[in-house]
């Protein structure tokens, strides 16, 4: 299953992207988190803040991962009706494709009326798909050659 957390993105600079999320009560995954009282799970503001950090690769597209979180802290609940804004900053790009990265998501009522805070904050790196390379000890390779030598 794959969730699109980004609605659209605001602002485009060479260091610095910005993108919201307008949160509906018809999200599928409110319905469970929590019945009486649905906020946008935490995981689910992390996933929006690397999203909008995955658009620092466009338009070679290539598969980033996370592959690091640092200082992540939590703030406000994001309700359906909020608009969770996503600012990303990028702090280094690495030969490798690796990309050091720093966000906050701010939560505010779609309306616009009253103050913005803090839902979401923290470091994180994103980094390229690694399938099996060479050196690597990967599980299901050794897995499967197991089996064929075990069947030999």
């Amino acid at each position: 299953m794959h969730f699109r957390l980004i609605d659209r993105v605001l602002e485009r600079t060479e260091t610095q992207i910005t993108a919201i999320k307008v949160v509906s009560a018809a999200e599928e995954y409110l319905q469970d988190h929590f019945p009486m009282f649905p906020v946008l799970p935490g995981v689910f503001m992390l996933e929006a803040m690397v999203q909008t950090g995955r658009e620092f690769a466009l338009p070679t597209d290539s598969r980033l991962v996370l592959g690091r979180v640092r200082a992540l802290k939590y703030g406000s609940f994001v309700r359906p009706g909020d608009v969770l804004t996503c600012e990303v900053k990028l702090l280094n790009r690495f030969e490798d494709g690796s990309l050091d990265l720093k966000g906050k998501a701010t939560v505010g009522c779609a309306s616009g009326s009253g103050p913005s805070a803090t839902a979401c904050s923290g470091r994180f790196l994103l980094r390229p798909v690694r399938f099996g390379s060479p050196g690597v000890n990967n599980a299901l390779a050794d897995g499967a050659q197991t089996e064929t030598t075990a069947r030999s």
